[in-house]
């Protein structure tokens, strides 16, 4: 079991949306935001509900413009997660926010970062018991207006210790601006503090995290496309869950933000931070044993699996003998594969040996029927009956074990043309 770092706790939401608790050992809430414009109202609601849907917790939303604080009015009663919005360069679009209904603020210290402005958030958000997210961005963070400043921050970045430099800008900036909020006697309050670089990430969540006792954002900022937005998110993201720190997470892609859902709560899942909903697939690597098209099946089964089944059911897709029987005793379903054909098993018991174009409506045949045991009190998650003995490669699929037990005994065993004897 991971030890979770001990936090403050934050609370946001209500009824029709969720409650949703943050920090101080809740579970690691997953989150994302949408893709598309906010005053775009009809599009917004329907992405947000997809999002929803996906298994999101809580989705931010954009509102750089009036026209998009006044579209959450229309927006907030249509869907039920609760809603962040996501403040950058004027303080009264937080405040229209805050007025609209949302349940949480993400400030940005680099671009609101006048005082009286944020004390007028602050009270705003104190009045209706909303948390603030304090973002902290590497790409916000040097100093923008005053250019001997900027110059100075950027000389020390872009130098050797460029790591160690930028880190100690986004502490003192968030010190800095923490400052504020404790003048105000308010402490719900979320930290984040991201780059594009995964160690940077690292060493600065690590950094905040012995300095502050506030619950923390997890995220590595712009971190591309999913094909190589997923290598850079989850290296970082999944060393400081495992390590017991973070309680909020967003993986961010350049691409549809339900592939962020998708892959937040499966890093959750692997490593036992929530208890997995739906059924969990294992499956062979490229491998020149497979005898059977196993990707198009491991593919297939994957969304029959999404649809489908609702219980934490291990299943297994294996594509020869290699591999497979050992694999299927760790599942409560699994198949593999032998020359064109499948041998299905349900908790180590065999129970079908099919060719290779029934494969997947039996195995999910198999999965609809072992859920129905469960949820009925026949059968339990994970429960192993038999070992799987794995198959003679010499004799027919499946049918060997007997013959290799008697060779061991010394007993002839009969020639198979074009075996090895």
């Amino acid at each position: 079991m991971i030890q979770r770092r001990k936090t403050r706790q934050v609370v946001l939401g209500d009824q029709q949306h969720g409650i949703v608790r943050i920090g101080g050992g809740a579970p690691v809430s997953v989150q994302t935001m949408t893709a598309g414009y906010t005053y775009d109202i009809d599009r917004c609601v329907a992405e947000i509900n997809k999002l929803t849907a996906g298994g999101a917790d809580l989705v931010r939303v954009a509102v750089p413009e009036k026209k998009d604080t006044d579209a959450l009015k229309e927006i907030i009663p249509q869907v039920k997660v609760p809603i962040v919005a996501d403040v950058h360069f004027h303080f009264q679009r937080a405040l229209e926010a805050i007025e609209a209904g949302v349940h949480k603020i993400r400030l940005n210290p680099g671009n609101i970062n006048d005082r009286d402005q944020v004390r007028d958030v602050i009270q705003a958000c104190k009045a209706r018991k909303l948390p603030i997210r304090i973002g902290v961005n590497e790409g916000s963070i040097v100093e923008r207006r005053d250019k001997q400043k900027r110059l100075k921050e950027l000389g020390g970045v872009f130098s050797d210790n460029k790591h160690g430099h930028l880190l100690a800008i986004m502490v003192a900036k968030l010190e800095e601006y923490l400052e504020i909020f404790h003048e105000q006697d308010f402490h719900d309050i979320v930290i984040s503090a991201k780059s594009i670089d995964p160690l940077l990430v690292i060493d600065a969540y690590k950094a905040i995290s012995e300095r502050f006792d506030y619950p923390l954002h997890l995220g590595v900022t712009h971190a591309g496309p999913k094909e190589t937005g997923t290598i850079r998110s989850v290296v970082p993201l999944g060393h400081l869950l495992a390590s017991g720190i973070g309680d909020t997470v967003r993986i961010s892609y350049a691409n549809d933000p339900i592939y962020e859902v998708q892959d937040g709560l499966e890093l959750m899942y692997i490593l036992g931070l929530r208890p997995r909903k739906g059924a969990e697939l294992i499956a062979c690597p490229t491998c020149g044993r497979i005898q059977v098209d196993l990707f198009t099946l491991t593919q297939d089964v994957r969304k029959k699996l999404a649809e489908e089944i609702r219980l934490p059911i291990k299943v297994a897709v294996m594509g020869c003998v290699v591999n497979g029987p050992g694999e299927a005793e760790g599942a409560d379903v699994a198949i593999f594969a032998g020359d064109r054909r499948g041998i299905i098993y349900v908790q180590g018991e065999k129970v079908a040996n099919v060719p290779e174009e029934q494969i997947l409506e039996r195995l999910l045949e198999e999965c609809k029927a072992f859920q129905d045991r469960v949820e009925r009190g026949q059968a339990k998650l994970g429960e192993k009956k038999v070992d799987i003995l794995p198959p003679d490669p010499i004799g027919e699929l499946g049918s060997g074990w007997e013959k290799v037990q008697r060779q061991k005994k010394g007993t002839a065993l009969p020639v198979v043309p074009g075996s090895r004897p």
